[in-house]
């Protein structure tokens, strides 16, 4: 899984991005020197599927909270990313929290004190028609809460010069 980033067409920024176990935004801040925004392109509280079920060890019909987001740095869109996260397992005030589409999910994390950590499943070069062209570094992750799965997120870093910052 790791030996995408050693390809030597995946720019030093981006495999430190991709290759955190931390805040994707905070580390974005730090490299490019400005303020990190997230755009919300879709926010729903979802029924679990069969599928999305097994991805969050849920039951298939409990409330998840699906929202698509991407990174953008001054006009510039570093990350799309996708979570879904089990409504049941959060705390009161970071449900409330994620459903303010402005707040990147590190930030919920780090403001009401959740010790998590996160746990990549998987990652690799695929297409993505948001960035049309440009081949994309994947990455699926969960984070873990009390040792469950609060969320799985899949972000995805175009592989281009924006990230010779």
């Amino acid at each position: 899984m790791w030996d995408v980033l050693k390809r030597p067409d995946i720019p030093v920024c981006l495999r430190i991005c991709a290759g955190t176990d931390g805040s994707v935004t905070l580390l974005l801040e730090l490299l490019t020197g400005k303020k990190v925004k997230v755009v919300t392109l879709e926010q729903k509280i979802i029924k679990a599927t069969h599928d999305i079920a097994r991805l969050l060890e849920i039951e298939a019909g409990d409330e998840v909270n699906s929202r698509l987001v991407t990174l953008n740095a001054e006009g510039t869109t570093y990350v799309l990313a996708k979570s879904l996260a089990a409504v049941k397992r959060m705390p009161p005030a970071v449900s409330s929290d994620l459903m303010r589409a402005d707040i990147p999910i590190g930030r919920i994390l780090r403001e009401h004190k959740l010790e998590t950590r996160r746990d990549i499943l998987k990652m690799e070069i695929v297409g993505s028609d948001f960035f049309g062209d440009i081949p994309v570094l994947s990455r699926e992750y969960n984070i873990i809460y009390n040792n469950r799965i609060l969320m799985w997120i899949n972000e995805c870093f175009p592989v281009d010069n924006r990230w010779e910052i």
